[in-house]
């Protein structure tokens, strides 16, 4: 038995350690705390470095081609290798000025956002004779003009009174009504390419992507709720619904496709460049407009995804048909997923591909465009970084879920990597080559629109405060509302609403059904505060995991399969579901 005067000293003893402990916990919050703040002013001034350029050498023009300080209309020129048959007296669409729109907002200078507006309401015109891509078009162009139209009309008034009269929705409805001709096939999956002013042209390539038509939902869908003219959501749903239909008996999708037909041109697939925001689109819309089909497509497609391309914390690509592998290859693209997967709650899985990306990040001091896996080197003729933000997003959405500093430490190196190779005197330039670091004339829209505003909402979320957002594939925010839903996940129900439909848990209840954003991945309903595995988990009836039946039984994270009751009265043997 230890004496009383011993055992005095050694409560003192463990009284100052514990103090010790929380002084110091409290210093490392306070050093975070400061670093955030010095983080969040550096990207401030990328994005104005960016901006300024842009506004001082290519506004009106769409881009900025930062080492010549001139332009480039790329709205136009995009696919146009030749540049043949650009319009005549054209300066361009003000696209990344349209792209910079949100981000403004977000970084609080509501004073150039309503400049913008003014000018875009009095100069803005669609009718030209131009040649565009409608999935970049609609990501881009309309989907900064919906978005901006939104945060103009809240409830902050950070607009001074009667400038603002709807004319970002009336250059967003002109637009929409532009692209609806594209919609008009056997299939009603679009045409990849359309003139603004004449519609489809003569002898116009049948060919497009799956992203290309499965990604226009959220944009659309909004400019339908927006100005009740449901012709464009009804469109963009027509052509996801035939590309859903078109999926293989494993619930795979190729890359490409005959817009004609609707016949797959290529079976090999993954996550990346011409399927990624595909994924993205299904849950995203079923978050934004509450409809259960987007749901239950999505639940299909990820357990796809993670039964025939995952292979550890890497995805490869395979066929459609068989599931059989084709390429062993990381593609930038692809740094989207992990942020996907933390709006579904797959966090643990979310983190380790994360952290794969950024280790090929820190090799190369960006990430390539694509990356060979079997064979550990660089693809011989994609090693350009063209400024992207994918591993940004994933990063902001992982700290968001897990508050863990680690994932500040990630942003500041990705801030200063893209100071020390991609920051001349005109903006910031794309890498041609990431193993010379030699830079290429562009300074892309979305650097705007995602790089720079993931970067400052990973040191800065009060922009997230008070109303749950759901952002777009080119990162602009669309608020989750009650008024687009029949009934409102409870995890995204503002705290000011006054009245929402509310629907009791499912006894048994998955990471997605539960709807968990980035900032509640702790869930707290009537189970209580629990920890979100997996989008295909479902837990046990009871936490001690006793049953009575295999209704009482979830379906385990690891492999997406159903637990059953055994003859003891346990969950414990897997069956497939």
């Amino acid at each position: 038995m230890v004496p009383n005067k011993s055992l005095k000293w050694v409560i003192l003893l463990l009284l100052i350690s514990i103090s010790l402990l929380q002084v110091s916990s409290s210093d490392q919050n306070h050093v975070y705390a400061t670093k955030k703040r010095r983080m969040r002013e550096k990207v401030r001034r990328m994005f104005y470095h960016a901006y300024d350029n842009y506004m001082n050498h290519a506004f009106p023009h769409d881009e900025l081609k930062p080492l010549t300080k001139t332009f480039t209309d790329s709205l136009s020129e995009l696919g146009n290798l030749r540049l043949e048959h650009l319009p005549q007296d054209y300066s361009g669409s003000a696209l990344t000025l349209i792209e910079s729109l949100s981000s403004l907002v977000i970084m609080g200078n509501n004073t150039e956002f309503e400049r913008a507006i003014i000018w875009l309401s009095g100069n803005l015109k669609f009718n030209v004779d131009a040649r565009i891509n409608l999935f970049e078009c609609n990501i881009r162009v309309l989907g900064g003009l919906v978005s901006a139209h939104m945060l103009a009309t809240d409830s902050t008034n950070r607009l001074v009174q009667g400038a603002y009269k709807n004319q970002l929705l009336i250059l967003a409805e002109d637009l929409g009504k532009r692209l609806l001709p594209a919609f008009d096939t056997p299939t009603g999956l679009p045409y990849a390419w359309i003139n603004l002013k004449y519609g489809v042209m003569e002898n116009e390539t049948t060919e497009t992507s799956t992203s290309g038509c499965g990604s226009l939902i959220l944009e659309m869908g909004a400019l339908s709720r927006l100005t009740g003219n449901p012709r464009y959501e009804s469109a963009a749903l027509r052509a996801l619904r035939k590309l859903w239909s078109m999926r293989s008996s494993l619930n795979l999708f190729g890359t490409t496709l005959d817009v004609i037909t609707g016949e797959w041109i290529e079976h090999s697939s993954g996550i990346g460049a011409g399927v990624d925001s595909f994924y993205e689109y299904l849950f995203k819309a079923h978050i934004v407009f509450g409809k259960e089909e987007f749901w239950k497509m999505f639940h299909s497609a990820y357990v796809a995804v993670q039964k025939y391309f995952r292979h550890g914390p890497w995805y490869h690509e395979a066929d459609m048909r068989t599931g059989k592998a084709t390429y062993w290859q990381l593609t930038s693209l692809q740094a989207f997923w992990p942020g996907l997967q933390v709006l579904v709650g797959d966090v643990a899985a979310a983190n380790s591909s994360h952290r794969e990306f950024f280790y090929v990040w820190k090799k190369f001091g960006v990430l390539p465009e694509r990356y060979l896996l079997d064979h550990q080197m660089l693809h011989p003729t994609e090693k350009y970084y063209p400024l992207r933000p994918e591993l940004a997003e994933s990063t902001f959405y992982l700290y968001q879920a897990t508050k863990d500093p680690w994932y500040i430490e990630v942003g500041e190196s990705i801030v200063n990597s893209l100071n020390l190779y991609t920051k001349v005197e005109g903006g910031f330039a794309s890498i041609r080559d990431v193993t010379t670091m030699q830079l290429e004339d562009h300074q892309h829209s979305f650097f705007l629109a995602e790089t720079c505003k993931y970067l400052y909402l990973l040191f800065d979320d009060s922009f997230l405060v008070n109303q749950n957002y759901i952002f777009t594939t080119e990162g602009h925010p669309l608020p989750v509302l009650s008024a687009w839903h029949e009934r409102l996940p409870e995890a995204y129900i503002s705290t000011n609403w006054t009245f929402v439909k509310k629907q009791k848990h499912v006894r048994l209840a998955s990471a997605m059904s539960m709807q968990v954003c980035p900032a509640n991945t702790l869930n707290t309903g009537e189970y209580g505060s629990q920890h979100i595995e997996s989008a295909c988990h479902v837990a046990d009836a009871r936490n001690d995991h006793r049953c009575l039946s295999d209704e009482d039984c979830g379906v385990d994270s690891t492999n997406c399969r159903r637990r059953s009751c055994s003859i003891a009265g346990y969950c414990g043997l897997w069956l497939f579901i």
